[in-house]
């Protein structure tokens, strides 16, 4: 019901004929927003694979992966660009259609290194180590290789792992003391100290990332139950105003009344509980 609101149109008045924003990743074009950032925001307004302008963006990112097209971002020397790009160009495809053979390639090469690291039903940084070098063809670079638990590689890798992998690696991650790098800067197993906050919405996307992992869901039960407990009588939720982000609310076009706002954030938990609850077979076979 948001796909034909004030921030979609924002959003879609600004696409290029090439399904592109601007940049990417950065902002160093000068553009407003990047294609990532429009991508985020339309993936939580409603928008799928079978709207017009998701379908060019996908298109555009594949043009990408297969060197037809280059993203206009500045390389970064940090850490190996191509094999970054690679990522991500896959993630944001993978987050909209799981048809694509060049993304779901990345994804499944991701999946390989990962299980080597998690084969013990642990996480092992040397066994990752020598699984990415030997799978990708080269050592890691930078910290945003070396370091799986960020938006990307867990993002990528949904539907990819066995069950007991997927939940040694949401374990791992619930207890990372940094959190998923993008998403939530803080160990995801402690809820934030106050639920009307701009912290809890962040927290809500990391747990919205790791619902995706049917083999975890047992380990994200605590999640459902806290969430649970801040229902207020009327059976909804309100984060306050200060959940505003422009990335995950507003949904409605304002929320300077109380009703809408408290109307997209039960909205959003609501549907986030559904899949913390549900049967760890039901999404597997999503």
């Amino acid at each position: 019901m948001h796909k034909t609101g004030k921030w979609a149109r924002q959003i879609l008045a600004l696409q290029d004929e090439e399904g592109k924003w601007g940049g990417f990743h950065s902002l160093s074009s000068g553009a407003i927003i990047t294609t990532e950032q429009a991508l985020r925001r339309l993936e939580r307004l409603g928008f799928t694979i079978e709207d017009p302008s998701i379908c060019r963006a996908v298109e555009y990112m594949d043009d990408c992966l297969a060197g037809r097209k280059a993203i206009p971002d500045r390389r970064e020397k940090t850490h190996d660009w191509d094999a970054f790009t690679e990522m991500i160009l896959s993630t944001w495809i993978r987050r909209f259609t799981r048809e694509n053979p060049r993304a779901n390639e990345t994804a499944g090469r991701w999946a390989q290194v990962v299980s080597r690291a998690f084969t013990a039903g642990q996480y092992n940084h040397k066994d990752y180590v020598q699984a990415y070098t030997e799978i990708m063809g080269k050592p890691p670079a930078g910290n945003r290789l070396v370091d799986f638990t960020c938006f990307y590689p867990v993002s990528l890798m949904a539907g990819e792992l066995d069950m007991p992998i997927q939940q040694a690696m949401v374990d791992y991650i619930l207890n990372k003391p940094d959190g998923i790098y993008y998403i939530y800067d803080k160990p995801v197993a402690r809820p934030p100290e106050h639920f009307q906050s701009r912290e809890t919405s962040r927290w809500l996307g990391a747990l919205e990332l790791l619902a995706a992992y049917p083999g975890g869901l047992d380990s994200l039960a605590f999640g459902a139950d806290w969430l649970e407990e801040q229902q207020d009588t009327a059976g909804a939720w309100d984060m306050s105003g200060s959940a505003k982000d422009q990335v995950y609310f507003p949904l409605s076009d304002s929320w300077r009344g109380q009703r809408d706002r408290v109307q997209d954030c039960t909205q959003r938990i609501k549907a986030l509980l559904v899949r913390l609850r549900a049967r760890p077979e039901a999404l597997e076979k999503e």
